[in-house]
């Protein structure tokens, strides 16, 4: 596994680990306002971890499509990279 896709499994297991604690502290009862900073750590680990994907992705599959000759492919790599995009920015 390279650098890149380690620290993005990192993310995730941040993310996960935070998620438990989340669901921990509103079984709990505990105070919202700690609740909802918890909540916005999770969602940052796994925006950065959206976006090294995007980069890697760009990088190395988007690359080769866009360098190749297949027009198919290269569309299809496109509409790909829009519609990730179009749900990231929801």
């Amino acid at each position: 596994m390279n650098k890149e896709k380690q620290k993005i499994l990192i993310n995730f297991k941040k993310a996960r680990s935070l998620t438990d604690k989340l669901i921990s502290m509103v079984e709990e009862g505990e105070y919202c306002i700690d609740i909802m900073q918890q909540n916005l750590a999770a969602v940052g680990l796994l925006k950065s971890a959206h976006q090294m994907l995007l980069e890697n992705h760009l990088n190395t599959c988007f690359r080769q499509a866009m360098s190749s000759d297949n027009e198919r492919l290269q569309q299809k790599m496109t509409t790909e990279i829009l519609k990730v995009n179009k749900l990231a920015n929801k």
